[in-house]
């Protein structure tokens, strides 16, 4: 139909052209007009023939969606009834569902009803019970108080009885009963109490002498037996001389330079080195020798052996602290901890080389933790840094104890090392089990045979406070101090003192002594009792 109405168009639009053609021969104006009007015509003619085109368009498009439209309405109607079939299916199900739980309720209610009515009938026969035995107490109640009347009435009677046959009013025999039940008591709790020691001592001492004995073995060291000035021995008097100098110019120089006092008195072939920094007195020793073998002493020569030998001797100190700490096994001291450690070669405590025996209490403190399980490099640093103060406790005030936890602070060491140091003679509390076996150890190393040395004056004056302490006690008849020291026996007289009470007097005096009297190791407090009947047959 399309192309039916373009071919018409196109033979109109030609016969057009045809007669425009004639018309334009024929006539110019007529036939301008008629031209316009044909040309007029025929393009009403191609708009209402497009217009019919459109028309039949747009109705068929409009056929087209009716149709697109009832099969979507259809495929949604048949959807919308699929999905109200699921959802029909799911609520039936979910109804049986519920329907079953609530029938598995229901019986679950009613099983309990039922236990709670037999609950309930079972609880209505114990009350009756209940109210039966409450009428019968209440009975006995009675029956129990007319008897406990007859009895207390009948106890008076008793008491005033027993009052008038002892002579002793009711106080005087409850004071004289309590006053036996309590001596009783307290001589059973003695006996426990001494059981339970000597058990707890056996075990304690064997397990102590097992751990020591395994660390004093694999730690052997040398007795000390150094003093605290240094002897220069001399190849002839004649060298006195030779070391004053031409009015004493040598001497002096000598004294100056090394801050030591040089003591030549008659003692043959000696010279004496005193003062109270070790290390100066040990530049003073090998400055004299080395001066007295190379025979020129003079002012300028003293200068320059003494410098000479300060730098050796520091070179000296550096490598002895660097030993220490390869012989006990710690590393990562401070560098002037390290020097400080190698000054205690040079420094004794009561005739014993610091310097040994910080390595040695470190070595203790060491085996021992090991024994019992716990940090060995901890126990082995605290050991031998316990004495670090009395590297310079001649030149700053305080003790060796407060001087040497200062250090240990100016050097960032630990705050338990620090501990370690403060508690190793008791001054603090420790705070960790390796500072209680570097106060062990510490008492180990000074108590050994050889160990330590003490003035005779120091020794008696100890053993005469030891007796005063222990006589001080009430009931003490004697005290004596004996294995130099290490044991006091005190008799008791045993009219005043029972065997409960010599128990408690031993640990009176053991506190009083730990309390107020200073010693290495300790002290073993026995107290004898003893009583004898003698008679004469005549």
């Amino acid at each position: 139909m399309y192309a039916f109405n373009s071919l018409l168009l196109a033979m109109e639009t030609g016969l057009a052209v045809g007669l425009m053609v004639v018309l334009f021969l024929v006539g110019g104006a007529i036939g301008f007009g008629v031209t316009f009007l044909i040309l007029k015509k025929i393009a009403k003619r191609k708009a209402e023939l497009k217009l019919d085109e459109t028309d039949k368009l747009i109705e068929q498009k409009l056929a087209d969606a009716e149709a697109k439209c009832k099969q979507l309405k259809k495929e949604a109607i048949l959807e919308a009834k699929e999905q109200d079939l699921k959802l029909r299916n799911e609520f039936d199900r979910e109804m049986k569902e519920k329907r079953a739980e609530l029938q598995r309720a229901e019986q679950r209610l009613n099983r309990q009803e039922d236990l709670l009515e037999k609950k309930e009938s079972e609880l209505d026969r114990k009350s009756e019970s209940l109210e039966q035995q409450r009428a019968a107490l209440q009975k006995r109640i009675e029956e129990v108080s007319k008897t406990q009347e007859q009895v207390s009435r009948q106890h008076e009677l008793m008491v005033e009885e027993l009052e008038r046959i002892a002579q002793l009013t009711k106080e005087e025999a409850k004071k004289l009963l309590t006053e036996e039940i309590l001596d009783e008591t307290r001589r059973d709790v003695a006996v426990e109490v001494r059981n339970m020691e000597q058990q707890a001592k056996d075990d304690a001492e064997l397990n102590a002498k097992n751990i020591i004995s395994l660390a004093i073995q694999r730690c052997a060291s040398e007795h000390a037996s150094e003093s605290t000035v240094s002897v220069v021995p001399l190849p002839n008097d004649d060298m006195k001389a030779r070391i004053i100098g031409r009015e004493g110019r040598n001497i002096r120089a000598i004294e100056n330079a090394t801050g030591i006092e040089l003591i030549i008195d008659d003692t043959p072939e000696v010279v004496i080195l005193s003062g109270f920094d070790p290390v100066r007195r040990e530049i003073a020793r090998l400055t004299l020798e080395r001066l007295i073998a190379d025979g020129r002493i003079h002012p300028a020569r003293i200068e320059e052996t003494v410098e000479k030998v300060t730098r050796e001797l520091e070179q000296q100190i550096k490598a002895a602290g660097e030993n220490a700490m390869f012989e006990v096994g710690i590393f990562g001291l401070h560098p002037e901890l390290i020097k400080l450690i190698g000054r205690l070669k040079f420094r004794t405590s009561y005739g014993q080389n610091v310097y040994r025996h910080s390595i040695e209490v470190a070595q203790l403190a060491g085996l021992m933790a090991q024994e019992l399980g716990l940090d060995v490099n901890f126990a082995k640093r605290a050991g031998l840094l316990h004495d670090i103060g009395k590297a310079v406790d001649h030149e700053q005030e305080g003790t060796h104890i407060q001087i040497g936890a200062d250090l240990a602070k100016k050097y960032k060491e630990n705050a338990m090392i620090v501990n370690a140091i403060m508690a190793h003679h008791g001054d603090v509390e420790p705070k960790t089990i390796e500072a209680v076996l570097v106060q062990a150890a510490d008492a180990i190393s000074g108590a050994r045979p050889g160990a330590r040395r003490e003035t005779g004056s120091n020794y008696v004056k100890r053993l005469e406070k030891l007796e005063e302490i222990a006589s001080g006690f009430g009931g003490v008849d004697k005290a004596y101090a004996i294995q130099a020291g290490r044991e006091v026996r005190v008799i008791v007289k045993p009219d005043q003192v029972d065997d409960a009470k010599a128990l408690f007097l031993a640990k009176d005096i053991a506190k009083k002594i730990e309390a107020e009297l200073e010693y290495p190791g300790q002290i073993k407090v026995n107290v004898i009792r003893e009583f004898r009947s003698v008679e004469y047959a005549k």
